[in-house]
């Protein structure tokens, strides 16, 4: 289990903020984008702990595309309306489908990395 702490929340927060409104990623997604693959659940904790508004908790949901059950009566019909005012749409099994609606970001490549691949194709040493 990964550990708890506030800077791997702040990881798994800046990730769930890059999720764009009428787009959905699943906890395992947000868990590999924040380096923390194959902690999905940890995602669950960091997003249960939220206290900041400007975090869009609702755009996570479970890899069956369905909104995951919580403690706090009606958490899930919030969740559900909140998608549903950015246009996303549930079947009838309160499913969605994930190949239509998971969000899929570009992969930012970072001064180093264009660094490395621009000497790769150059045929330069380090």
């Amino acid at each position: 289990m990964a550990p708890r702490s506030p800077r791997i929340y702040e990881r798994i927060y800046a990730v769930t903020r890059r999720i764009p409104p009428g787009r959905v990623a699943t906890y395992g997604q947000v868990a590999a984008l924040a380096g923390l693959a194959g902690h999905a659940r940890q995602v669950g904790y960091a997003l249960h702990a939220l206290q900041d508004d400007d975090v869009p908790w609702h755009r996570v949901l479970n890899a069956r595309g369905e909104v995951s059950r919580r403690a706090e009566p009606g958490a899930e019909l919030l969740q559900r309306i909140l998608l549903e005012k950015e246009g996303v749409r549930f079947d009838a099994r309160c499913r969605l489908d994930l190949s239509a609606w998971r969000w899929n970001p570009r992969r930012r490549v970072t001064v180093s990395r264009r660094k490395t691949q621009q000497r790769a194709r150059s045929g330069r040493a380090w």
